[in-house]
């Protein structure tokens, strides 16, 4: 395995999540944690190279973020459009951090991608003549997206790649929880340990063995109250990874889909999107008197990249005293809601909502990390042996505001790298016959587990102190709120020795304060307003102070590891000496 640095020795916390030593054990070439656009394209392109390949999902193989992605894929794919305009539309959004060579990959190499997937056989929606249908959504100038079943798109590519790893025999470790990191003595990569919960092959506590683990875990939504993030969406990698030592890098940016079906100021979980691309078909944002607020804000309007309409969603509420805004499609008529948006008319209509004949009442919730664990462009961590690709993984493509549906683009064309970069590992080094043996299990637990309930005490103070709207006092409150749970849990460990029971929903509570933590301490770092991170105390951008990147390591003794990088550009994934500012 090529390293992604020198030796990882000293950059581990020692922190691992307290569960009884694995049980069993699998061994393979590469483990691949996730079953979304990004896990499962790895998986194909490992397999296919001769690699003894593991994916290892939390819940079933099609359960993933992907399959909720209403939009579609952005490829510069249409008659017109070139790789060129794709990159300037997501600089646009990026708002002055993306990392150029980063997005050149992205878009370059994002048509081919696309028709590799298409290939695999997943079925796009074609226009009359045969062509691929392309819509646009916020921030586009052309209409590049191609999308499958109207608005089901993550269904259909979800559908497409898990068909294929099942003929092609891929193993699969279904309904199981990763825990944490194995690394050998040396400090690199040596699988993980996971839980499968339920019946099966395997249950409870085990490891899977490799030299070579990708992270596609997806995102973190459900640290925040409502969100459009499934259940099991709760920074399992990026909580993983910091235990490992890596950096994780830009969490702060949190994008807020302007456009989340309102069900009520109390709803909390997964709440239905309305995607994107009913705006790009010409739907209007409108108020309680039907007036589009988003016209004279930006030259897209309604069309603006997503933070500035969540921004005008948000203003808006505030300036009335309004919990929602509306979107208006009344004029596509029943026809074109039914074949073009089958999956968001049917949510509507279920929560008692009719866009054929009324408005949909809309507020933002939270949708997509742009930030996560900070790779290169072959995915390569901080931690040698040790990949992250899709929501998980911060490659610099999506700076301070993702770009609408670049998000499943960018899956496909960095787990193809990641793929290749672990084959030509291995083709040089020789690895199949290295068994990695990791450092034993530590038995008594160091760091508390969260109660169950933590994970909805974590939620509130999230959405009250670090949602759409910042300040210095909101941030300064959601620290403390994060800081009061932690502290009664490590107290209740350092006077009796016990910590909350091992189990699902405990090991999810800890990885959501940990990911928490982090997004606060970096966006309490950042004092301006830059793309999804909106300071209401420095609500101007401030080019000269802050257009550079926030990374953070956990330290062993789970304090905070914070520092800015010193420009826009990412230094090298490799580990390096220096000193870090400490935030508790």
């Amino acid at each position: 395995m090529s390293a992604t640095g020198t030796t990882a020795t000293g950059t581990a916390t020692g922190i691992r999540l307290h569960a009884p030593a694995p049980g069993w054990s699998v061994t393979a070439d590469v483990v691949i944690v996730g079953s979304g656009v990004a896990g499962l394209t790895a998986a194909l392109r490992c397999q296919a190279a001769g690699l003894r390949t593991v994916v290892v999902t939390k819940a079933r193989l099609d359960d993933g973020s992907t399959r909720w992605a209403q939009g579609g894929v952005a490829a510069a794919l249409g008659d017109g459009d070139t790789p060129e305009q794709h990159l300037e539309d997501t600089l646009v959004a990026g708002v002055g951090l993306c990392d150029e060579e980063a997005v050149r990959t992205l878009v370059t190499e994002g048509p081919g991608a696309v028709r590799r997937l298409i290939a695999t056989g997943a079925h796009f929606d074609e226009s009359a003549d045969g062509d691929l249908a392309l819509t646009r959504e916020g921030g586009h100038h052309r209409r590049r997206i191609a999308h499958a079943g109207g608005d089901a798109t993550g269904a259909e590519i979800s559908r497409a790649l898990v068909e294929a790893v099942r003929a092609r025999g891929i193993r699969t470790v279904e309904n199981a929880l990763v825990l944490d990191l194995l690394t050998d003595a040396d400090g690199r990569t040596a699988g993980v340990s996971l839980h499968v919960m339920g019946e099966g092959q395997h249950d409870g506590v085990g490891a899977a063995l490799a030299p070579a683990v990708v992270l596609a875990t997806g995102g973190m939504g459900q640290v925040f109250s409502a969100t459009t993030n499934p259940h099991v969406s709760t920074g399992d990698g990026v909580a993983l990874a910091l235990r490992a030592g890596a950096e994780v890098s830009d969490l702060e940016f949190v994008q807020f889909h302007p456009t989340v079906l309102f069900l009520g100021a109390d709803a909390e979980g997964q709440q239905p999107l309305v995607s994107e691309a009913v705006r790009g078909e010409g739907a209007h944002l409108v108020d309680a008197d039907g007036v589009r607020f988003m016209v004279g804000q930006h030259e897209l309007a309604e069309l603006a990249p997503r933070d500035i309409v969540a921004k005008g969603i948000t203003r808006r509420m505030q300036e009335q005293g309004a919990e929602h805004m509306y979107l208006d499609a009344r004029h596509f008529g029943a026809e074109m809601w039914e074949n073009r948006f089958p999956t968001i008319l049917a949510a509507c209509r279920a929560h008692g909502i009719d866009p054929v004949t009324e408005p949909i009442p809309v507020a933002p919730a939270a949708h997509y990390a742009s930030g996560g664990v900070r790779t290169d462009l072959q995915g390569r961590t901080t931690v040698p042996g040790l990949y992250a690709c899709g929501e998980v993984a911060c490659t610099g493509v999506h700076g301070a505001n993702r770009l609408a549906s670049n998000s499943l683009l960018e899956g496909l064309v960095y787990a193809e790298r990641i793929a290749d970069d672990i084959a030509a590992s291995h083709r040089e080094n020789g690895l199949h016959a290295r068994v990695p043996a990791p450092v034993p299990h530590p038995e008594i637990p160091t760091h508390p587990l969260m109660p169950p309930e933590a994970r909805f005490a974590i939620q509130r103070v999230m959405t009250r102190g670090a949602g759409v709207l910042r300040s210095a006092d909101s941030l300064a409150e959601a620290a403390a709120g994060l800081g009061r749970i932690h502290a009664e849990a490590a107290g209740a460990l350092a006077e009796n020795g016990k910590t909350a029971e091992p189990g699902v929903d405990t090991w999810e509570a800890t990885n959501l304060l940990c990911v928490a933590r982090v997004l606060v301490a970096a966006a309490r770092r950042r004092e301006e307003t830059r793309g999804c991170h909106w300071r209401e105390d420095h609500a101007d951008r401030d080019d000269a102070a802050w257009r550079r990147h926030i990374v953070v390591r956990l330290n062993p003794d789970r304090t905070l590891a914070v520092h800015t990088t010193p420009t826009a550009e990412f230094p090298p994934t490799r580990p390096e000496r220096r000193t870090h500012q400490q935030e508790q």
